[in-house]
């Protein structure tokens, strides 16, 4: 198969990162500001952030409406996986099996990421909560169109165990600077507060951002030919039969396990920054910008040695280290504002050193770790279900987002004029990291690079 195809060259490995540039800016986008727009804290109402939707534990009595909307949003999500990849897998167009979702779901993935913070009524209304949540599901059919086979075209790519690292590095840069580009926001919504005012200028701020994801996406459609770089098979599989294939794999259900741990910590942790930074560290917003940056930045510096030092220590080793570096940053989170020896800018940047590191091994290795197990299964099982192998682990680390938006929005209520909910979700994300690393200290990679060696 290998004597068939084309490696990918450098320029092309870059070409197909900018898809993944342009996704990961709209998923920032939600992850990162979609309850800080809804479940504003006092200060951004105080600067004339609108409450669109009801606050407060409401539903059920247990959550928040836009901690309801969210998780349910992401476990439709995650239950459409399965299918989008059983089509990708199987579709038998002239142009590959990855392409052709790539180009249409480009658009409506674009669209309805910024009509999920474009609310009909300019006041708090059920019919906005309504109308978020049909925009999020949208939102999340989309994504899911665009990303599973955007995802699989990785292991298809990259012919050996090098070729798809060094794929996995450079889509982990564009993913970076996507999620980067998307923490801008306050500082351009700050410049056009005074022409817009605050949620208008939010609002164009995301459309702009969209615009440019939508570019983006649409890169790796025009200048990858799919069939010069993949030789395989449609699946002959129906959906359900290859995900509960895809779940024999015993390794991959390790894997998958400590994914939904690592999932819940990093989502608690990302949806939670603007508030460690606004109401633990009393500083303003747009200080949130300065430190993802700043993490990026360094993370940055380490993505060269990470993939130097793979081959000789294993993703294993590197991924359980990462895990430990985690759990402390968000232990330390939980203690933002009341380290008084310490200034709270310094504080900020202490986290943003601490963080860094395992920021960009987790940017890389994650994603080489399922290709590698993909590639592994097909030897053994002879079916080229690559698109479902990152449909079930994206299943799993979107039903890991959907309890981690439900946990952060409900305990974030405890004691809101304090900010202590703040500080528990902060100790609470720190468990869940331990925990995921515990669970995949039982992953056997030996086995895996037998198997594909």
């Amino acid at each position: 198969m290998e004597s068939k195809v084309k490696s990918l060259s450098t320029g092309k490995m870059w070409l197909f990162a900018a898809g993944q540039f342009g996704w990961s800016l709209l998923s920032g986008l939600i992850s990162n500001w979609l309850v800080y727009f809804y479940q504003p804290d006092e200060a951004s109402i105080a600067q004339g952030q609108t409450l669109f939707i009801p606050q407060g534990l409401v539903v059920f009595g247990i959550f928040t409406v836009i901690g309801g909307i969210t998780a349910f949003g992401r476990l439709f999500d995650a239950f459409t996986d399965p299918c989008i990849a059983s089509l990708s897998d199987r579709c038998t167009s002239k142009k590959g099996r990855r392409i052709p979702f790539l180009k249409w779901a480009s658009l409506p993935l674009a669209v309805s990421t910024v009509l999920v913070f474009w609310s009909p009524v300019n006041r708090n209304s059920v019919v906005n909560a309504v109308f978020l949540f049909v925009m999020v599901i949208m939102y999340y059919l989309s994504i899911t169109a665009y990303c599973t086979p955007y995802n699989a075209l990785l292991p298809e790519l990259g012919h050996n165990q090098q070729e798809r690292l060094n794929i996995s590095t450079v889509i982990s840069f564009t993913f970076i600077a996507g999620t980067a580009v998307a923490y801008l926001a306050p500082v351009i919504w700050g410049t056009l507060i005074p022409v817009f005012g605050r949620v208008n200028a939010i609002r164009v701020t995301f459309a702009v951002m969209a615009a440019l994801a939508f570019v983006c996406m649409q890169v790796p459609v025009w200048a990858i030919n799919e069939k010069e770089y993949v030789d395989t098979m449609p699946s002959q599989d129906t959906a359900f039969s290859s995900l509960a294939s895809t779940f024999r794999n015993k390794e991959f259900r390790k894997f998958v396990a400590s994914d939904i741990l690592y999932w819940i910590a990093i989502t608690m942790f990302q949806t939670g920054l603007p508030f460690f930074v606004t109401s633990l560290l009393k500083l303003p917003e747009t200080m949130t910008t300065i430190y993802f940056i700043g993490m990026t930045a360094l993370s940055l510096v380490f993505y060269i040695p990470i993939n130097k030092l793979t081959p000789k220590f294993g993703k294993k080793k590197l991924i359980l280290v990462a895990f430990l570096m985690f759990a402390f940053a968000y232990l330390y989170t939980g203690f933002l504002g009341r380290i008084s020896a310490i200034s709270a800018n310094v504080q900020g940047y202490m986290l943003m050193a601490v963080a860094s590191l395992p920021m960009a091994v987790f940017g890389i290795l994650p994603q080489a770790v399922v290709a590698d197990i993909a590639q592994s299964d097909a030897k053994l099982t002879r079916s080229n279900r690559e698109g479902m192998f990152y449909a079930a682990r994206t299943f799993a680390f979107k039903f890991g987002q959907s309890l981690s938006m439900l946990l952060f929005t409900a305990v974030t209520t405890i004691g809101s004029a304090t900010g202590a909910g703040y500080r528990v979700a902060a100790f609470v994300a720190a468990v869940f990291c331990m925990l995921g690393g515990i669970v995949f200290l039982f992953y056997n990679e030996r086995k895996i690079n037998q198997s594909i060696n």
